[in-house]
């Protein structure tokens, strides 16, 4: 069941990526991005309550803190500890937070600017804190299960 969480988890992330570059993408056009920005949100918070089980039933993440025997001293030392167990977490929250509030304000005012800057800096955190393979010691595959 774990394994097919992480490659659920693993193939949303192209979902995010996309309707986040689609609703700026509107947003940038001034068209009504509100039925993509709602995909966004569905999508982002899927994606979190997947990472949380994650996080703390799988083998990294907290796990990574509890087996250290240095505790999250040792943790912060290692890189790929540390990724896993402080900075994805907390980098890819951060984004569905502006992006939660970027599409709340949106909603109510109907707003570009302020949604826009909000979505484009959680675009920047989500491209900087993904796994991508090319990512030494914490890659994982394009695809799940490749």
């Amino acid at each position: 069941m774990y394994t097919g969480l992480v490659h659920l988890h693993n193939l949303l992330r192209w979902v995010v990526l996309i309707a986040l570059l689609v609703t700026i993408f509107k947003l940038v056009l001034k068209k009504d991005a509100l039925k993509s920005s709602k995909v966004l949100l569905m999508s982002v918070h899927t994606t979190l309550l997947l990472g949380l089980y994650q996080y703390f039933f799988g083998n990294v993440g907290f796990q990574l803190i509890k087996s250290a025997t240095g505790g999250m001293k040792e943790v912060m030392k290692d890189a790929a500890s540390r990724f896993w167990a402080v900075e994805h977490a907390v980098s890819m929250i951060l984004a569905i937070v502006f992006i939660t509030i970027g599409h709340v304000k949106y909603k109510k005012s109907g707003k570009v600017n302020p949604t826009l800057a909000l979505y484009v800096i959680a675009l920047i955190l989500i491209l900087l804190m993904t796994p991508w393979p090319f990512k030494a010691g914490v890659g994982r595959p394009w695809y799940p299960g490749a």
